[in-house]
C-alpha cells in the first residue's frame, strides 16, 4: 500500500520529467519570443485594457459603448491571431495541454483497470468483481 504522501511525490517527480519534455521546451521558448516582442505585448496591454472597459460598459449599460470596444477587441484579437508567433505560442500550449491530458488518462485508465483486475472482475465488460458477484439473475422467469 502507498500514502498519499508517497504517491504525490511520486507526482512531482512525474512532473519534473514532462518539464523536461520538447513539447515543454518549445512551449517556453515560443513564450520567451512573445514577451520579447513589442508590438505584441502593446496588443496584450491594449486587449486588457479594451477588455476592462467592456466589463465596465457592460455593467453599467452603455451598451453601444459595450458593441464599439468588443469590435475593437475583436480587431486585436484577430491581428494577434494573425502574427506567426502567436500561432507558434498557441501550437506549443497545444502540445502541453495533449502531454497533461495523455499522462491524466494514462493514470485515470491504469487506476480503473488495477480496481477491476484486483477484484476479479471483467476488464473487456468494464465491471468489478463485486459487480459481477452482485450482478441480479437475467432470467426472463425472474419476473414472472
Amino acid at each position: 500500500m502507498y500514502t498519499k504522501d508517497e504517491i504525490i511525490e511520486e507526482a512531482k517527480k512525474l512532473g519534473k520529467m514532462m518539464s523536461e519534455t520538447e513539447q515543454v521546451e518549445f512551449f517556453k521558448k515560443a513564450e520567451e519570443k512573445i514577451h520579447e516582442n513589442q508590438e505584441i505585448r502593446e496588443k496584450m496591454a491594449s486587449l486588457k485594457s479594451l477588455q476592462q472597459q467592456a466589463v465596465n460598459f457592460q455593467n453599467y449599460g452603455k451598451e453601444r459603448a459595450y458593441k464599439m470596444t468588443e469590435e475593437k477587441l475583436a480587431k486585436i484579437e484577430q491581428e494577434l491571431d494573425d502574427m506567426p508567433l502567436v500561432d507558434q505560442f498557441k501550437e506549443s500550449q497545444a502540445g502541453v495541454n495533449e502531454l497533461l491530458q495523455m499522462v491524466s488518462h494514462a493514470i485515470s485508465s491504469t487506476v480503473t483497470s488495477e480496481i477491476i483486475e484486483s477484484t476479479g472482475g471483467d476488464l473487456m465488460q468494464g465491471e468489478t468483481g463485486a459487480a459481477i458477484r452482485n450482478k441480479p439473475n437475467r432470467d426472463p422467469d425472474q419476473f414472472k
